[in-house]
């Protein structure tokens, strides 16, 4: 694999991987039984961490390339071993 392929498929992983991390952990007012600012949304979070966000998703986008990465390399699983044909029906 190229190594621009592979920076490609790591940012792509990136990317699923902040939309996968975003909800967790996130506090509003309401959860914590206070009461939010006149012209906030009501849905607003308490305390937003972009560094811890994005540390999570460095993460996380690590492992599930690495996972990609090794399945590439050692070939576990395959096109040829998905069998697509019963899958129409």
């Amino acid at each position: 694999m190229f190594w621009g392929s592979a920076l490609a498929i790591y940012f792509l992983f990136w990317f699923a991987a902040l939309f996968m991390v975003l909800p967790m952990g996130v506090r509003t007012h309401a959860d914590i039984g206070g009461t939010h600012e006149p012209g906030h949304a009501e849905s607003a979070p308490v305390n937003f961490s972009a560094r811890k966000i994005v540390w999570r998703t460095t993460l996380l986008s690590g492992a599930l390339f690495g996972l990609y990465y090794a399945n590439y390399v050692n070939g576990w699983v395959t096109i040829d071993m998905i069998d697509m044909t019963n899958w129409a029906k």
